[in-house]
C-alpha cells in the first residue's frame, strides 16, 4: 500500500521530527519508498505547511504538523494496545489493523478507548501515546548505534514499522529488555549485543531505529 501524508507525518514524528530536521534517507529508509516519491510528498506538505523543509538539512513539523500528526499517533497508539492487550495480537501484527482503525476513529471513540484502557501513556513499541488535543513530544533518546562496544543498555522504543518488528520478532529482541553491546561491525556490520539470557547480533540498519536507554 502506497504510504499517504498521514504516513509521512507519523513517521517524521518518530524519527524525532517535531524537534529536529528529519532528511528525507530516514524517510525512505522508514517507509521503504523512492526518493522520488519522498521529495514529491514533502512539496505537498510544505505547502499545506505541515512541515518545514531546509535544503540539505531536511523536514520539521510545524505547529500544525505536529498536532495533526498527534492526533493520529494517539488514535493508531490505543488501538495498538486494545489489539496486543485484549485481542492477542504480538506487536508486529498491529500496525496495519491500527492504521486502518485510527482512520475511522472520532475523537469521542478515542477518549472512551483511552478510558476503557486505563488512560495507557505507551503504546505496545514504546512509543508516547498524548493526552486529548495535545501535542506530543517523544523522550529524546540515542539509537543502539550511537553507544560504543560496553556500554549496557536498555531497549526502549522501536519504530512502528512492519518490517522491522517482523525481523525484531524473528530475532526475539523485545522492548524493555536490558544488553551489553559487545561488538560492532566495520563498514555498518552488525552489532553484537547480549545478556545472561541470548545473544543477538542486530543489523546496523535496524540498529539505527531501535532507542535505548543507557544504564
Amino acid at each position: 500500500m502506497t504510504p499517504n501524508r498521514e504516513d509521512y507525518l507519523k513517521l517524521i514524528f518518530e524519527l524525532g521530527g517535531d524537534e529536529n530536521k528529519i532528511n528525507n534517507k530516514q524517510i525512505v529508509s522508514g517507509l521503504d519508498v523512492s526518493a522520488a516519491s519522498v521529495s514529491e510528498m514533502i512539496s505537498k506538505l510544505v505547502k499545506e505547511k505541515l512541515v518545514e523543509h531546509s535544503p540539505y538539512q531536511g523536514v520539521q513539523l510545524t505547529e500544525i504538523g505536529l498536532k495533526k500528526a498527534s492526533t493520529l499517533i494517539r488514535k493508531h497508539r490505543l488501538w495498538e494496545v486494545f489489539l496486543v492487550e485484549h485481542l492477542n495480537y504480538s506487536w508486529n501484527e498491529v500496525h496495519d489493523d491500527a492504521e486502518v482503525l485510527e482512520h475511522v476513529t472520532s475523537q469521542t471513540l478515542a477518549n472512551r478507548l483511552s478510558e476503557y484502557l486505563n488512560q495507557p501513556k505507551f503504546c505496545p513499541h514504546g512509543g508516547v501515546i498524548p493526552g486529548d488535543d495535545q501535542p506530543v513530544h517523544e523522550e529524546q533518546r540515542e539509537t543502539l548505534v550511537d553507544y560504543p562496544v560496553g556500554t549496557t543498555i536498555r531497549i526502549a522504543r522501536v519504530l512502528d514499522e512492519k518490517e522491522l518488528l517482523d525481523y525484531l520478532v524473528s530475532i526475539d529482541l523485545n522492548i524493555h529488555e536490558e544488553y551489553t553491546i559487545d561488538e560492532i561491525a566495520a563498514y555498518e556490520g552488525p552489532i553484537s549485543i547480549s545478556n545472561k539470557n541470548k545473544k543477538i547480533a542486530i543489523s546496523y540498519k535496524a540498529a539505527s531505529t531501535i532507542f535505548v536507554d543507557q544504564l
